[in-house]
């Protein structure tokens, strides 16, 4: 929906644009039967895009001066390797792991770049695409890392692996006993106490791992809303092209900014995934 072309404040155009595509109504209450349709076909078209790329890029590698595709995937290569190496000792899980961590940094780096696109530009189509129907209730979200349901489903997918990893390599009983055990000792008095810290441990990496990325984009999309209707102010008055100027000069100067906020979401949450599954190998 375009901000200066429909007759709507500047909140409802806020609101339109942060309402996701979904499966069925929400109700105002919370259903976890309802899926982002939005966000489901943008982060598997996004991961199957990244994927097909990849392998491309590993069908023609060549020996001698490589391109600059393949010099940057091998550049990124050789530093999640590096990384994995010095966080997860264990060189089976290695195997796994190392590549997990390197597509998560380039899924969600593909998916953060989501952002950079004009604020209407896909929402527009997608409305022009029904247009027998009140363009009010057609709704699209394009960025899948600022829906919290696509964030905290890949830090809860971390979870599940660190519990893996931690009953593979400590055995059931040892996973078990340490889950009691640490981290204030064997004491039967302290055993409630021991659990409660380590349940609240998982919570709190789980919990913080999906919402700083998801905190974090959703801030991007708001502001670059926000700055796209600066632009549609000084389209409607004549008296406002300084302001419409200055959007453009604002989205620009964001833009740049958020490549950074882009990359960097990207890195750390490649780099908690390797810790988390690193520290489910340690023994306390």
């Amino acid at each position: 929906m375009s901000a200066d072309q429909t007759p709507i404040t500047a909140g409802e155009y806020i609101i339109h644009h942060l309402t996701h595509w979904t499966s069925a109504p929400r109700g105002g209450v919370i259903d976890f039967s309802i899926i982002d349709i939005d966000s489901v076909i943008f982060a598997v078209g996004l991961g199957l895009l990244a994927c097909f790329v990849l392998w491309r890029v590993a069908q023609g590698m060549r020996s001698g001066v490589p391109g600059r595709l393949q010099g940057a995937v091998e550049f990124l290569v050789e530093f999640v390797d590096e990384q994995a190496r010095g966080i997860v000792r264990n060189a089976k899980s290695r195997e796994f792991v190392t590549p997990l961590a390197f597509v998560s940094f380039i899924w969600i780096i593909m998916m953060n770049l989501m952002d950079l696109l004009p604020v209407d530009l896909l929402p527009r189509l997608w409305q022009t695409a029904h247009a027998g129907q009140d363009p009010e209730h057609v709704f699209l979200r394009v960025v899948p890392t600022a829906d919290l349901s696509v964030a905290l489903g890949m830090s809860i997918t971390i979870l599940l692996l660190s519990l893996y990893y931690g009953i593979k390599v400590k055995g059931l009983g040892g996973w078990l006993h340490e889950l009691f055990t640490a981290p204030f000792g064997n004491h039967p008095l302290l055993w409630p106490l021991n659990f409660a810290m380590q349940l609240l441990e998982y919570l709190a990496k789980t919990l913080s791992h999906g919402m700083r990325l998801f905190g974090n984009l959703y801030a991007e999309e708001i502001l670059f809303m926000i700055i796209a209707l600066m632009g549609a102010a000084g389209l409607s008055n004549l008296t406002g092209w300084a302001l419409f100027f200055g959007n453009i000069a604002a989205g620009l100067a964001w833009s740049i900014f958020s490549m950074l906020v882009i990359v960097l979401q990207g890195f750390i949450f490649m780099m908690l995934t390797l810790v988390y599954i690193g520290q489910a190998h340690d023994h306390h």
